[in-house]
């Protein structure tokens, strides 16, 4: 089957959905797909290159609207399925007009809500959902979701009936069995390490993660760059917090199973819808590590609370700091967490489990 996977972002820019459709490519063409991915054309990147195998085409934005690229030359070599990745919203958009000219038969990974602060923010996205959003949607021969929990409060899924297909891991990749001295040396850790993993962006709810460590014994790896890497900075200096907080900065992606092997603690405070899923989570579960993360609609699918982590309420840095110090002040608490992750992504998140649904829905 010819199948074109349609995302706003690719490697080498980085983001949940980037390594979701770079991993997601890599195992179709395992079962013999071809498989072509069509992404923004971004300064330092080729209109036209392979990337671990698979062929990459970059399209030129006209322009970009609310830091999102628009990419109305949609122009899709012949192909049996067009997998579209949203948000953000107007590839998938474009593709969508693209497969019904075309009568191609369309799937729309519906990742998370478009979300944007503020009053005004709300009518903007709201607006955008009752047309360009809207006709995307409709105009689906099938929508993904990767949580019932998400779906089920997301209200432009309400009038639709998604397939739930959850993120997955590599399992190979992400194992327990990975050292992680290398980085403790890098980083002069000799005691309790408390990771993050992720774009340092608002929704990440990094300030309250930063704040939690003036009360743990540990030190924290915040692995990733992003706007706020500035502003969280400064928040590290004002709080005197500087030998505790290490910025590590663009980790490449096969390096980051030493990152987990390297921590005894996984923390995801994400405060916004914008976090759907968290395969960062799953990523650190199949690492075998404990994790802490936010209790919001999605991500709370994922674990099971004191299974295979803690929840804790969004931007609740007290809540965050308690649960972290529990957790590495029991390394039996933590062992055993660690085991029942590894083993619910073996059973629920792996590629193995998760890629026939997915050829199913196409």
């Amino acid at each position: 089957m010819k199948i074109a996977q349609v995302t706003p972002y690719f490697h080498p820019h980085v983001g949940g959905v980037e390594s979701y459709v770079l991993a997601l490519s890599k195992e179709l063409m395992k079962k013999g797909h071809d498989v072509t991915v069509y992404t923004t054309l971004l300064p330092k990147t080729k209109e036209n290159e392979k990337i671990g195998g698979i062929n990459v085409k970059r399209i030129k934005t006209l322009f970009t609207l609310l830091k999102t690229p628009v990419t109305p030359s949609m122009k899709i070599s012949d192909c049996d399925v067009l997998h579209a990745h949203s948000p953000p919203p107007f590839h998938s958009y474009f593709a969508a007009r693209f497969c019904k000219k075309n009568k191609i038969s369309f799937v729309l990974t519906y990742h998370c809500d478009p979300e944007l602060p503020s009053f005004f923010g709300r009518i903007i996205t709201g607006t955008y959902m009752r047309t360009f959003g809207g006709y995307t949607l409709k105009n689906a021969d099938r929508i993904i979701v990767s949580t019932k929990t998400y779906a089920a409060t997301s209200r432009a899924m309400w009038n639709y009936e998604p397939a739930v297909i959850p993120s997955a891991v590599d399992i190979k990749e992400f194992n327990p069995e990975v050292d992680g001295s290398d980085m403790r040396k890098k980083y002069n850790l000799d005691g309790n390490v408390v990771l993050f993993v992720g774009r340092l962006a608002e929704h990440k709810g990094l300030e309250y993660l930063i704040r939690s460590a003036k009360n743990v014994d540990a030190k924290y790896l915040i692995v990733g760059e992003g706007e706020l890497r500035d502003k969280l900075g400064n928040l590290v200096k004002k709080l005197g917090l500087k030998d505790k907080i290490i910025f590590t900065g663009r980790v490449p992606r096969n390096g980051l199973p030493k990152y987990y092997a390297a921590s005894d603690v996984f923390v995801l405070p994400s405060v916004a819808r914008l976090e759907a899923f968290g395969l960062v989570i799953a990523e650190a579960m199949s690492s075998g590590k404990p994790v802490v993360v936010s209790d919001i609609p999605g991500v709370r699918e994922v674990i099971t609370d004191n299974v295979e982590g803690i929840l804790v309420p969004p931007m609740d840095e007290k809540a965050l700091s308690e649960k972290i110090s529990i957790l590495l002040s029991n390394p039996e608490m933590r062992k055993k967490m660690g085991e029942s992750g590894r083993k619910k992504v073996e059973e629920k998140f792996s590629w193995d489990k998760v890629i026939g649904k997915i050829e199913e829905v196409y």
